[in-house]
């Protein structure tokens, strides 16, 4: 009778339809703090109405017990903000609409985890029939709670997906309008839902990096005038506060990088906070060849697609303010790209592959993610000594290289023994078929990790214990998701596990990095620098709808932020002249050129032309030292140019104030000038008699003014031969001759 009973229960058994639990997979490790998952499950059996929830664990001991109403998966919270044509609203697929759910409340949740540290837990998922007396499907799947914490929160983009057609070359897949809609979080893995730290930026600020204390930030920021060289580098507080000096703009030796085109790409700080390593064109100068191949789709799940195919590891020192190239990545040959630190800060690795062409005349475009027109390019991951920016040889990581795969966006975990990595068909990062792979960090054989999901798996970070990773996925959304695994000592992973809530279900997550900082280390970012950006937008805005006086209000606000700004000096100075404050606006336009002129200058310090205009006008507005500065300067970069030449003389020769004055000096340089120019200009012939007279030659004076004014009277230049006669007459008299600003404003506008 007994083996009739068991028969008939092990045909009960067999008799039962399957349930398929989707999540949590077989395997997976939640972090010790994180609060109740959804279960989420597909039964099989059509006669199933509810379930019965059974966590049995290992050693024995009360099971929990639970009955669930199986609700269905539902999309979640919606943005109306982010809804555009160019988007659609998250929808389940048929596989997610055919699920059922079930999220133990809290208590239940801490038992579970606390009972699942040793061994696993196996929850057991029982469909019961209308009655709820018949068993009629079944499914189990084991889980277990890690005993390492995640310890750090997680910093990330939260952007909308609203794709728009841009510039090509331009990686900014959203239109400008749309901008002010990303947000940057903060997410501590125990707490329910994130906080927003910074939102409403009109400009694009992206890739972000934190020093390895947690206690320096830097992020790729765009400037105004289509200038993407500018970079935020600043100490992280709970109430960040980012200075106008926090911000720079990419300088090497050869002076200030500039561009329609990202400068620095995808920059990291170093463990210390001391350098940061990043991605230059190799080319330099007013207009170089474009770097990067960009495609900007209007599909919203996979709406662009991004890399470089030229480029060259550059590294910057807090110290020097400077760039400066990364011997051994700093090959032409080739593009060396998202380069990343040990922990030690000894060695940087990197991406490298054979250097190429962007967008070649005729290439095809491509339409879509992974298109075959996309162009084509695979890179190798190498490491490199740092040896405090002399760098050294780079050499191919094994496994992670010549395996015909593209393999980027490396990250060392915290011990130093290993990189994980994206690896994909072509390209880097948001592709569909993107992989995370590890290998040790010396190299050796590569591991698909078990993290993976069906569809793409990028932007991840080790936390700081180095036992967790986070990474975004498209797996169960268009719109991007945020993922943790378990790493152990032997580089093993778990199943993915979903971070809920990060955001709205019709907003994506993207660049997730741990930060090493206490949950309450940062609250908001803000400050100064930040606070720049949005009065500019607001007093454009004002302006445009001919708020004239609210406008000139706003741009004085801008300008107490930041007085060196020659776009909102400019801006201001057209709202004043709209409001009919003519006289307002003549002064803040002298004052913008004046700017302008500068920005040039310290942009490019071996400009000597620069340098000359913004003398002249110095000179006008009555800065008559610093005018001598940028001319002198001038003449050491262009030592024979007689129109600089001159005007120097012209101001030490007969300038009313004494200090200022060097009749030697005038003479040397006077001289030079018309030998320079074969003694045929009378102006500058005129220029050397002035400065003879101030050295008190006045004979040598007097005989050099007749020469000009023959000269001048021989190319009929009436005017200037009158004026050359009255100078004549004071020489004659032993006089030295004196001329103020507006006596001068014609000689230095003379033809150069």
């Amino acid at each position: 009778m007994l083996t009739g009973i068991i028969l008939s229960g092990m045909l009960a058994a067999a008799a039962q339809a399957a349930i398929t639990i989707d999540y949590p997979a077989e395997g997976s490790i939640f972090p010790p703090e994180i609060g109740p998952p959804a279960f989420v499950w597909r039964d099989s059996a059509a006669a199933a109405r509810r379930w019965r929830i059974e966590i049995s664990f290992a050693g024995g001991g009360g099971r929990i017990r639970a009955i669930a109403k199986g609700e269905r998966l539902r999309t979640g919270e919606i943005d109306p903000s982010c809804i555009a044509k160019t988007n659609q609203l998250p929808r389940l697929t048929p596989q997610q609409a055919a699920a059922r759910t079930w999220r133990p409340d809290a208590a239940v949740w801490e038992t579970i985890k606390k009972r699942s540290a040793a061994e696993p837990a196996t929850v057991t998922i029982t469909g019961l029939s209308a009655g709820g007396d018949r068993a009629v499907s079944r499914g189990r799947v084991r889980i277990r709670t890690s005993k390492d914490p995640v310890g750090a929160p997680v910093f990330y983009r939260d952007v909308p997906l609203m794709p728009t057609g841009t510039e090509t070359g331009s990686i900014q897949p959203l239109a400008a309008a749309a901008l002010p809609l990303v947000r940057w979080r903060l997410r501590n893995i125990g707490e329910s839902r994130s906080r927003v730290v910074m939102e409403d930026l009109p400009v694009c600020a992206n890739c972000h990096s934190f020093s390895a204390d947690g206690k320096t930030m830097g992020m790729d920021l765009d400037g105004l005038q289509q200038n993407k060289g500018r970079y935020i580098l600043a100490p992280v507080k709970p109430e960040m506060r980012v200075r106008r000096e926090d911000v720079i703009q990419w300088s090497t030796p050869q002076g200030r990088l500039k561009g329609r085109v990202r400068i620095g790409f995808m920059s990291q700080v170093s463990p210390d906070g001391q350098y940061v390593v990043t991605t230059i064109n190799p080319s330099q100068g007013e207009d170089p060849p474009s770097n990067y191949y960009v495609t900007n789709y209007r599909d919203y799940r996979f709406l662009q697609v991004f890399y470089p195919t030229r480029g060259i590891l550059a590294w910057y020192s807090r110290a020097t303010g400077v760039l400066q190239p990364l011997p051994g990545a700093d090959d032409p040959r080739f593009v060396q790209m998202t380069g990343v630190w040990s922990p030690d800060g000894e060695y940087v690795v990197f991406a490298r592959a054979e250097a190429q062409d962007p967008n070649p005349e005729g290439a095809p475009v491509a339409q879509y993610a992974n298109d075959p027109r996309e162009r084509q390019i695979r890179y190798d991951l190498y490491r490199i000594p740092f040896r405090g920016g002399k760098g050294g040889r780079p050499e191919p990581i094994a496994g992670a290289s010549g395996n015909g795969m593209s393999n980027t966006f490396p990250k060392v975990s915290p011990d130093g023994r290993w990189i994980v990595y994206v690896q994909c068909r072509n390209g880097q990062l948001m592709r569909p078929d993107s992989e995370l792979y590890i290998v040790p960090a010396a190299g050796g054989k590569a591991r698909r990790m078990r993290c993976n999901t069906p569809l793409m798996n990028s932007w991840h970070s080790f936390s700081p214990n180095g036992r967790w990773l986070v990474f975004s996925s498209k797996s169960r959304s268009p719109y991007t998701q945020m993922y943790l695994t378990h790493i152990d000592e032997e580089g093993n992973d778990s199943p993915a596990i979903l971070v809920e809530n990060a955001t709205a279900a019709n907003r994506a997550v993207n660049l997730p990095e741990f930060v090493n900082l206490p949950p309450e280390g940062l609250r908001e970012i803000g400050g100064p620098a930040i606070e720049y950006y949005r009065l500019f937008n607001s007093a454009l805005y004002l302006q445009r709808q001919g708020r004239l006086g609210e406008s000139v209000a706003r741009w004085r606000q801008v300008l107490a932020i930041s007085p060196e700004d020659a776009l909102a000096r400019s801006n201001l100075a057209m709202a004043l002249l709209l409001a009919g404050r003519r006289e307002e606006a003549g002064r803040e336009y002298r004052t913008a050129r004046e700017m302008k002129l500068r920005e040039v200058v310290e942009a490019k310090p071996g400009n000597g032309a620069a340098r000359v205009s913004l003398g002249d006008v110095l000179y006008a507005e009555g800065k008559t030292g610093e005018a001598l500065e940028q001319w002198r300067e001038a003449l050491r970069l262009k030592p024979d140019d007689p129109a600089t030449l001159g005007r120097t003389a012209r101001v030490l020769a007969t300038c009313p104030e004494a200090h200022f004055r060097n009749g030697s000096e005038a003479v040397a340089l006077a001289a030079r000038a018309v030998q320079l120019s074969g003694r045929k200009d009378a102006a500058l012939l005129d220029t050397l008699a002035a400065a003879y007279a101030e050295a008190e030659r006045f004979g040598e004076a007097a005989a050099t003014a007749r020469r000009a004014l023959g000269l001048a009277r021989e190319k009929n230049q009436a005017e200037q031969a009158e004026a050359i006669e009255r100078r004549l007459a004071l020489y004659e008299a032993r006089r030295p001759l004196r001329e103020n600003r507006a006596d001068l404003s014609g000689f230095l506008g003379s033809p150069r």
